[in-house]
């Protein structure tokens, strides 16, 4: 909403103040109660209009006020001969460039017209030239320096074979010395598309500026601060692969992202808008629709300056960029997980091993489409390459206890070949236990300590146990220790008692198999 015009009477009271009084802006701003942007505006504007204090005699408050609201382009020429004007749209593109100021400027023109105006003179029309300027031209930014990023808020819709209809979304990138833009269509705004629309950005003008200044989309902040903003890890890596940094607006501050803001209302009525009566089946084909409209705005002419985008970035800001790295960044999401007691962590449903003294931990994982690594306290301690199979284990034999290791060293014919040096009974032994058992790893535990019975007693008195319990049948661990310890191995075989069969009628004898 425009600013109501303030009374005559606080007019000639800034204007008295300020030239009888000298009174800064400020203290005249105090002793009027008017903000001091009113003060200072109303005191360009008098200046720009020639008026000091005292007034002109016979001026009435209609004049004046009509002096004092017009126009910039509007204001009378000084009186005596003209003087040479400055080339303002040069001297615009010079005031873009690092270390160059009005002051210096100002100095060349006289140099080359002494008889030029003066420094406050050149000041005031360059200020109001500047005033006549697109808004999109206004900020001064240096070459190479901010690349300002968003999401525009006109959607696209995109219908699909089963009928349903999607709402796709536009990135925009926009460079703040040269304005040039780029803008890629997304099926959503999620992450990964972020991630890729700004590498997508960086490829197109093939280089990167020093800095990154997005809006506060989570996917860019997870905290919102105004002075410490805290960053979404995976586009804080973004940054760091290709060397740059990341420079967040102030929330609710649309002036800090002006370029962007602006760039997303033209890439909206320029790139947009022409397609809105099309229909699009895909992504792909807005995009594909999209290029050529891109590639014209670009390379449309300035209103107020000289060039267009294209030719200001190729003259003046291409060369400053930032070269890309060798490879380009790989996505990579971040995700908290616990130790589970088999020391694996689960990772989209997938279980990856770690060390085992990690047991009960909480670890970060960082996911690509290749490999996961897990973190803890920041160290690195496992990685492996990804795999998509959904409740399936990945486990590296080093995070295992060293218990494990040798268990699993174990196999049934393994174990049976060990038991044979020991004596051919003790094979036969660990070979029945092995086959008594639905699965052989349920015998294996039996199998080891018989063998470990061996080195407590020798090799003769295992072999000598084995075969007593071959004998009685007892083939077990329990009952092999039991020989051992009660030294059953020691004693003489009992010799086998004839079975007597009882006379009986009944009874057939050995006559009738004859």
């Amino acid at each position: 909403m425009a600013r109501k015009p303030i009374t005559m009477r606080y007019v000639k009271d800034i204007l008295r103040l300020k030239h009888q009084n000298q009174l800064s802006v400020r203290e005249i701003a105090g002793s009027c109660g008017r903000p001091a942007s009113t003060v200072g505006d109303y005191l360009q504007r008098a200046e720009a209009a020639g008026l000091s204090w005292p007034l002109p005699e016979g001026l009435s408050e209609a004049e004046l006020m009509e002096r004092l609201m017009k126009p910039p382009a509007a204001l009378p020429q000084e009186s005596g001969p003209a003087k040479p004007l400055p080339d303002w749209p040069a001297i615009h593109e010079q005031m873009r460039r690092k270390g160059v100021t009005l002051q210096l400027l100002w100095r060349e023109y006289r140099q080359a017209h002494p008889d030029g105006y003066q420094r406050s003179r050149f000041c005031q029309w360059y200020r109001c030239w500047a005033k006549t300027l697109e808004p999109v031209l206004r900020q001064v930014h240096e070459p190479g320096q901010k690349l300002f990023v968003d999401w525009a808020g006109l959607k696209v819709p995109v219908h699909h074979a089963d009928g349903s209809v999607s709402q796709a979304s536009l990135f925009v990138a926009v460079l703040g010395f040269s304005n040039k833009t780029y803008a890629e269509a997304f099926a959503n705004e999620q992450l990964e598309h972020w991630i890729a629309g700004h590498c997508h950005a960086f490829a197109f003008y093939g280089g990167l500026t020093r800095a990154l200044v997005p809006d506060n989309p989570k996917t860019a902040v997870v905290r919102p601060c105004r002075y410490e903003p805290v960053l979404q890890r995976t586009y804080q890596e973004m940054a760091a692969h290709y060397g740059t940094v990341i420079l967040p607006a102030r929330t609710k501050k649309p002036r800090d992202k002006a370029k962007v803001e602006t760039g997303v209302q033209i890439a909206e009525r320029q790139l947009l808008a022409p397609l809105r009566d099309q229909r699009f089946f895909s992504v792909a084909e807005i995009n594909q629709a999209l290029r050529p409209l891109l590639d014209e705005l670009n390379a449309q002419g300035f209103q107020k300056l000289e060039g267009s985008r294209n030719s200001w970035f190729a003259s003046q800001e291409k060369a400053t960029l930032l070269p890309l790295p060798a490879a380009a960044f790989e996505l990579a999401t971040w995700s908290k997980a616990t130790v589970n007691i088999d020391y694996h962590v689960s990772v989209d449903n997938h279980f990856y091993s770690v060390p085992h003294p990690l047991i009960h931990q909480e670890l970060e994982a960082r996911s690509t489409a290749n490999t996961v690594e897990l973190f803890h306290h920041g160290k690195r301690v496992a990685a492996h390459v990804r795999s998509y199979l959904p409740g399936k284990f990945t486990t590296l034999e080093e995070h295992r206890p060293k218990s494990h290791q040798r268990y699993l060293e174990w196999t049934p014919s393994r174990l049976v070949d060990w038991a044979r040096k020991t004596g051919p009974l003790c094979g036969k032994v660990v070979e029945h236990i092995l086959q008594s058992k639905p699965h052989p790893e349920q015998g294996f535990r039996s199998c080891l300590g018989i063998i470990r019975l061996g080195k407590g007693v020798g090799p003769e008195r295992l072999e000598a146990a084995c075969a007593r319990a071959l004998r009685f049948g007892t083939c077990s661990y329990r009952s092999i220790k039991s020989i051992l310890e009660k030294g059953l191995d020691q004693q003489p075989p009992e010799p086998e008692l004839p079975l007597n069969s009882p006379t009986h009628e009944n009874v057939r004898g050995q006559d009738y198999y004859a």
